[in-house]
Order: structure tokens, then C-alpha cells, then sequence
């Protein structure tokens, strides 16, 4: 099992509500990752793999169903699976699908109780992930509302189900877990979501909130943990996966619609963040599996 610890930086943009990556694989080879948002992962047929959210460990059964909150690490790993044909379905969704505001009504205290328990992780029961698992199967092959309708009914169904287990023993994360409810972050990120592929500079993000560039820079860095540079670049690198996995576009194509106007500092950008090349990416993404975005 791999020991570094990675960000992993998904291809959902402020766009989508969902994305649902459906494959058939015989090992687990991702490393101990983390992420921004949400992720509900189904697996079958994988008995003897290992599962590690937070500090837990465990090896797992035939049927899996977790829910991970933001931030939270985890991976699956092969440990005694041994050639099987495993299945898998990873759902991730952005962690302001469901607004805050609309989380306090009554309707949605289970729901809302489940993501704040998902912050160490929950397992559902095998009687549960029965029960959900057709319309787990079902959900890649549904789109446009029905799909967002279908998935807010699988975790309210989940929130209210039996015998759910938290994994992990406190709110385990070496990720940053800084929120930023700040009118001006969202300000920049909302500019840098609409103009990645141009020549962005800290000057004109400072611009845009007033701010100098020195107090710009040391706000963004406190109120987000990443610095503006980092953040322009995940930005531009989530764009590129989505277009390397959507596209035919060659890497170089990609690059450069993406804002990246050197190669090697894409692909070492890249190689960085993702513990991958482009290449690789694009080959692990579309041969796998099928990824349908919501």
C-alpha cells in the first residue's frame, strides 16, 4: 500500500451536481487520497481488499457501501483480493449540492446528520447496500433531473437506514479543511472558474476585491489554505481532466485550452497534483470505465 498522501483534484466543475464513475477492475491501485467533495462508493466482489478511512483499517466484504465526507482520506487497496472481477461505483458530489440553509429544515435533519457523521466516514449495512444497491447500478445510465431527483432519494433512503457504522475514530484529516465563506474568495473563484484558459495574474484578482496584491495574497492564503497560484492551478487542471476525459482533443490541445502555455509545466503540474501523467489519466479514466457527468 502506497503511504503518500494525495489531493486529488476531481473533473466535476461548478457545473455539475454529480459525476458517476462506473468500472469493472481486477486490482486497486489508487493511493491514499483526499478530496473536496463528497464521495459514495459501491463495490462488489471484492472480498480481502482493504479498506483504510482516517485512521481505520479493515478488510472488506463482498459488498461495500461508504460514504465519505470532504477532506476525509481514504483509498481501497488489494491486500488478499486475488483476480477477481470486482465492481465498482463511485458517485462524488460537490459539498454544496444541498444548500446549507436547506439542510436546517426538518425534512432534512437524517440527511444532514449523516454528512456531518461522514466526516469520519460511514459503512452501510449489507442489508442496506441490498436494498440500494439496483438503483446504484441504475444511476449512470439515468440523466438530467431524474438523475439529481434519484440521487437525493438514495441518500435521504441511506440517511434513514439502519445499522450504519462510523468508521473512523475522531474527524481524522491531514488535508486542509479551512472553509472560506468570504464574499470576495467567492468573487475570485467564480472569476477563475469562467476565465482559466486566459492569462490570469494576482494583479487583477486583487483588482477585483480592491485589495492590494501583498493583502490579497495573504487573505487568499488564510482564508483558503492554498495559495493563489496552486488554486489557479487546480482550477485549470480539474478543466483538463474533464476535457481528457470527455475529448478526443490531444494533451497538447487540452493544455493550451486550459491555460497552460508550456507543456512541461503541465505535464510536471499534472504528475504532481494527480501522481500521474495526462496520458496515463486519460488511458486509467477511459478504459476502465464509463464516467457520466450530471
Amino acid at each position: 500500500m502506497k503511504s503518500k498522501l494525495l489531493r486529488e483534484i476531481t473533473p466535476l466543475t461548478q457545473s455539475d451536481c454529480f459525476t458517476v464513475f462506473s468500472r469493472i477492475k481486477q486490482e486497486f491501485d489508487f493511493p491514499l487520497h483526499y478530496h473536496e467533495e463528497f464521495e459514495l462508493n459501491f463495490i462488489q466482489n471484492a472480498k480481502g481488499a482493504k479498506r483504510v478511512i482516517g485512521d481505520h483499517m479493515e478488510e472488506i466484504d463482498d459488498l461495500e457501501l461508504v460514504l465519505v465526507g470532504p477532506n476525509l482520506q481514504h483509498g481501497w487497496f488489494t491486500n488478499k483480493l486475488q483476480g477477481k472481477e470486482v465492481k465498482e461505483i463511485t458517485i462524488q458530489f460537490h459539498r454544496d449540492l444541498i444548500d446549507e440553509k436547506f439542510l436546517q429544515r426538518n425534512q432534512m435533519s437524517f440527511v444532514r446528520i449523516m454528512f456531518e457523521h461522514s466526516l469520519r466516514g460511514i459503512l452501510f449495512s449489507q442489508e442496506t447496500i441490498t436494498a440500494i444497491m439496483p438503483r446504484l447500478k441504475e444511476l449512470p445510465q439515468k440523466r438530467g433531473f431524474d438523475s439529481v431527483l434519484e440521487l437525493l432519494s438514495i441518500l435521504h433512503d441511506l440517511s434513514t437506514s439502519r445499522n450504519m457504522k462510523t468508521l473512523s475514530d475522531s474527524s481524522f484529516s491531514n488535508a486542509e479543511t479551512i472553509s472560506y465563506n468570504s464574499r470576495r474568495v467567492t468573487t475570485v473563484m467564480d472569476y477563475l472558474n469562467k476565465n482559466f484558459e486566459k492569462n490570469v495574474s494576482l494583479s487583477e484578482a486583487a483588482k477585483l476585491v480592491a485589495m492590494s496584491e501583498v493583502a490579497f495574497s495573504r487573505f487568499f492564503k488564510l482564508r483558503t489554505g492554498k495559495t493563489f497560484v496552486d488554486t489557479l492551478n487546480e482550477v485549470r487542471l480539474g478543466h483538463a481532466s474533464r476535457m481528457l476525459i470527455e475529448t478526443t482533443q490531444s494533451i497538447n490541445e487540452v493544455a493550451y485550452k486550459c491555460g497552460f502555455n508550456n507543456m512541461s509545466n503541465f505535464n510536471r503540474t499534472f504528475k504532481k497534483k494527480k501522481d500521474c501523467t495526462p496520458k496515463e489519466f486519460r488511458h486509467e479514466y477511459t478504459s476502465s470505465g464509463v464516467r457520466t457527468f450530471i
